[in-house]
């Protein structure tokens, strides 16, 4: 697939982005400041597909880095760079566009939706394709964000669609209540458990007799067979 550099000062953001990336086959680079993502971006330039810069670094932070690589000549002037931040006011979002970034991540934000932002930058920027998954009469086109029964459209909510593919990432993995809480409502939500349990039953029954393909693991959570 695509070799991916991530570059955030916290240790957390880099696994859970980097446990996202990997499970689409990326091969991922992490740096933990700005200096440091510069340095790897000039070693693997020519591999390198796509750039994660968190703004708030220490020393050379995210904007740093983005106006040195635009400043540059040669391939890597035109590698594609999303930002990572917790800054979410406009006018931060405006510049890291206007500096050349690509796309603009604010935290706390949802590893699923992340990890489809970037497969669409890449197919965007044509650095990978992204093939329609078929699970017999189940269809699913991330691109496109349409899910199929039969060749009939499903009428998913966000975060029954964001659920559908974390379990179809996760194929024949059995998956805890807690690690889904986390994947699709993020990091930093509270919410109790149940919440997992209303939001699976709706999807089994849009699903239709597709919805079988969501398992339960008795006492632990639930596993897709598609």
């Amino acid at each position: 697939m695509s070799t991916i550099l991530i570059a955030d000062d916290e240790a957390r953001i880099r696994r859970l982005v980097s446990d996202f990336l990997k499970r689409d086959g990326h091969t991922i680079l992490e740096a933990a400041d700005g200096r440091a993502a510069m340095q790897l971006i000039e070693n693997r330039r020519p591999s390198l597909d796509l750039a994660i810069l968190d703004v708030m670094m220490t020393g050379m932070d995210g904007f740093d880095v983005l106006r040195e690589l635009r400043s540059q000549e040669g391939n890597d002037k035109h590698l594609p760079v999303m930002m990572l931040t917790a800054r979410a006011e406009d006018a931060d979002q405006v510049r890291g566009l206007e500096e050349g970034a690509d796309d603009y991540v604010t935290k706390p934000f949802s590893p699923i939706v992340l990890a489809a932002r970037v497969r669409a930058l890449l197919k965007r920027e044509g650095r990978s394709a992204t093939p329609v998954g078929q699970f017999g009469p189940l269809s699913i086109n991330e691109l496109r964000r349409e899910v199929l029964v039969n060749e009939t459209p499903v009428d998913l909510t966000p975060k029954e669609y964001e659920l559908l593919i974390y379990f179809k990432n996760n194929r024949s993995i059995a998956l805890s209540r807690e690690s889904i809480l986390n994947a699709v409502w993020g990091y930093d939500y509270f919410g109790d458990l149940r919440t997992v349990d209303t939001h699976v039953k709706k999807l089994r029954a849009k699903l239709g007799d597709c919805g079988s393909m969501i398992e339960t693991v008795r006492g632990y959570g639930y596993r897709f067979e598609g």
